[in-house]
């Protein structure tokens, strides 16, 4: 079950037409809503949610991200992640309009500045193809939609990979309160597989729902 919602009427009465312009004006709300949200002891609560609930081989390759604009912290999960023999990996973005490409990471790694405020692997990085993606997120609802900043790069790259032969896993990480009762979506946004949050963990059976 969802925590009550911050936006219980998110999509009443919309439709296709304004679906964009609703994720428009979710997002500045929901944004100073996921800073007021930070909690010290937050991300590894998640970790340890995540290492109870959800399952992986040994040497799985694992995308995460670098946090930014108060994304609730990766970096504890990535370095136990990397600690338990996983291939770890962040997400870079290399053009508007195009899938996020993967580069290898470590926890010794010096980073560069990438778009949008990131921080990313040198280009000198070995690419990884991920069989589990990590997804920042500024909402998420029960049906496993997710709300994000807009460019569409999760959406594309999760469109792209989940047409290969063994299509990733798509895992959001978010704070409990970022939950709401149903997020604006079409046909472009992809949906995710695992919810987890400093709360507990959610599975999405994307067959049912």
């Amino acid at each position: 079950m969802l925590a009550q919602s911050l936006f219980p009427d998110a999509m009443s009465n919309i439709t296709l037409k304004n679906i964009a312009e609703e994720k428009c004006h979710l997002r500045d709300r929901l944004l100073i809503r996921r800073n007021q949200l930070f909690a010290a002891d937050a991300s590894e609560a998640l970790a340890r949610n995540f290492f109870s609930k959800v399952e992986m081989r040994e040497g799985a390759a694992v995308a995460g991200y670098w946090p930014i604009r108060g994304e609730i912290d990766s970096r504890p999960l990535m370095g136990l992640l990397h600690c338990r023999g996983y291939r770890c990996g962040l997400c870079v973005v290399k053009n508007r309009g195009e899938p996020l490409v993967f580069r290898s990471w470590h926890p010794s790694m010096k980073l560069v500045s990438g778009p949008f405020g990131t921080s990313v692997p040198p280009l000198g990085a070995t690419n990884l193809v991920p069989e589990f993606i990590l997804v920042p997120l500024l909402a998420f609802d029960d049906a496993g939609y997710r709300l994000g900043y807009g460019g569409g790069f999760y959406d594309m790259s999760l469109s792209s990979l989940r047409a290969k032969t063994k299509p990733p896993i798509a895992v959001g990480l978010a704070y409990e309160g970022q939950a709401i009762s149903s997020v604006p979506h079409d046909s472009l946004d992809e949906r995710l597989d695992w919810v987890i949050t400093e709360a507990g963990a959610r599975r999405i059976d994307r067959e049912q729902l």
